[in-house]
């Protein structure tokens, strides 16, 4: 069994930052990559930042230069800090994660949490 369970989520004014941090546990063998998305009210989720192993990260247009991902191994958390935050941000924030469990590798998710931006 894994869990991937976030924090940092919360209200936050127009211009200001957050963090969000996503920790992964349970018996596992390896984790591939992390991801970041959102879903926003009435919208599809989606992926806003991917990190692979090696800290190779990608970003959608959407957030890149506001947003910074990253990773510790040792951990296995994902985190995602947020800058310049807009009201256009708001969102439920879920982290993703592709993890083996012995000879099992599937994609694993956070239960989510939310990110309003408002005044």
């Amino acid at each position: 069994q894994v869990q991937l369970v976030e924090s940092g989520g919360g209200l936050v004014q127009p211009g200001g930052s957050l963090r969000l941090s996503c920790a992964a546990s349970g018996r596992i063998v390896r984790v591939g990559d992390m991801s970041w998305y959102r879903q926003a009210p009435g919208q599809h989720r989606e992926l806003i930042a991917n990190i692979n192993p090696t800290g190779r990260a990608t970003y959608d247009n959407s957030v890149r230069g506001r947003f910074s991902i990253s990773r510790d191994n040792a951990k296995n958390e994902v985190n995602l800090d947020m800058k310049s935050l807009q009201p256009e941000d708001t969102a439920i924030y879920y982290c993703g994660a592709v993890v083996s469990v012995g000879s099992t590798t599937g994609i694993y998710w956070g239960q989510g949490t939310q990110v309003t931006v408002s005044a």
